[in-house]
């Protein structure tokens, strides 16, 4: 371990703002007030482990206007380490992200990326030394959808594997990012092969590995993933909830029923929650647990940031719902 290792997690990518509806149960184009929060995968699951009492890290660019101030205060309130997050040099936009909620099934997003900051991240913004004082390093997948971006994100990666540094793979495809299929499955199986933990949906994988195979089932998707090194494979399934591939077990995650608001957010809180776990050393099943209660949690409410829950509110929600349900129910090994 590096002597100077002061961090227990560093994040890399997008950092956006969300607009979400006041009012519910319609359509965007017949929502009139919306409220504002920090947004972006990376930057929600950094704001999800801070409330976990976790040593965050972040490294990304966001614009230099009152966006980008309100990002590095709400950072900083938050208590995440904001020095190598820099300012776009060109005039460059936080991603605006536009959200509806139809229904308790039915959410959407409406995204305006156009020259976002986040991919304009260079090599140069890459500080060896700051990468060596973590323990974990969280790459975002859509941080390798452009350059320079890409390869500022390929040397963080080939710092943290230098120093033995667990590196987390967020896959986060988004579609709009992207300018071919084939293009993200090359960039996706480099960041894969040198991951320790690789989180995605069944979507996300089949992506991946598409230049590889095609209609892989999850077993096979994940023997994928651990002969190229990977310790711990999560596949998300939505509302059927997770599968966890371990070196030596297989665990069914399902989602602990709550009264859905949108379908969105959750994966974050999953993500900060199984972090969080594994940091702490926590045995897996709990750990996940922990994970999809975050995730359960979060579609049940208004926001995604704003909304990551503490260690405390985790245990209590956990708590409360297992008066009536049984843990084995919700985790169990296959």
């Amino acid at each position: 371990m590096n002597k100077e290792q002061d961090l227990d997690v560093i994040l890399l990518g997008r950092i956006a703002i969300d607009f979400n509806p006041i009012e519910i149960y319609c359509g965007l184009e017949d929502s009139q007030t919306f409220k504002k929060y920090l947004g972006g995968s990376p930057a929600n699951i950094a704001v999800g482990l801070a409330r976990l009492k976790q040593r965050v890290g972040f490294i990304g660019m966001i614009s230099d206007d009152q966006f980008g101030k309100f990002v590095l205060h709400y950072f900083e309130k938050e208590g995440i380490d904001t020095s190598h997050i820099v300012k776009a040099r060109h005039n460059e936009n936080l991603g605006l992200t536009f959200t509806e909620i139809k229904s308790d099934s039915d959410s959407s997003i409406l995204m305006y990326r156009n020259e976002a900051a986040d991919l304009k991240l260079e090599v140069s913004d890459i500080s060896e030394h700051y990468i060596q004082r973590a323990k974990y390093l969280v790459i975002s997948g859509t941080a390798l959808s452009q350059s320079p971006s890409r390869e500022a994100t390929l040397k963080a990666l080939y710092i943290a594997k230098k120093y033995h540094i667990v590196v987390v793979f967020d896959i986060d495809y988004r579609s709009y990012t992207w300018n071919h299929h084939d293009e993200l499955s090359i960039y996706y199986s480099i960041i894969a092969e040198k991951s320790d933990i690789i989180i995605g949906s069944k979507e996300e994988y089949d992506l991946m590995y598409a230049l590889e195979g095609s209609n892989l089932t999850c077993n096979e998707i994940a023997k994928k993933a651990q002969a190229s090194g990977s310790q711990l494979v999560v596949i998300k399934e939505g509302k059927d909830g997770s599968l966890v591939y371990s070196a030596n077990e297989i665990y069914r995650v399902k989602p602990i029923p709550v009264k859905l608001l949108k379908s969105f957010g959750g994966g974050d809180a999953y993500a900060s929650a199984l972090i969080y776990g594994l940091l702490m050393k926590l045995p897996l099943a709990d750990t996940l647990l922990l994970a999809t209660a975050s995730a359960s949690m979060l579609v049940s409410s208004h926001s995604c940031s704003a909304d990551m829950p503490t260690i405390e509110q985790l245990e209590q929600f956990i708590q409360e719902k297992l008066k009536t349900m049984n843990a084995d129910n919700i985790v169990w090994s296959l």
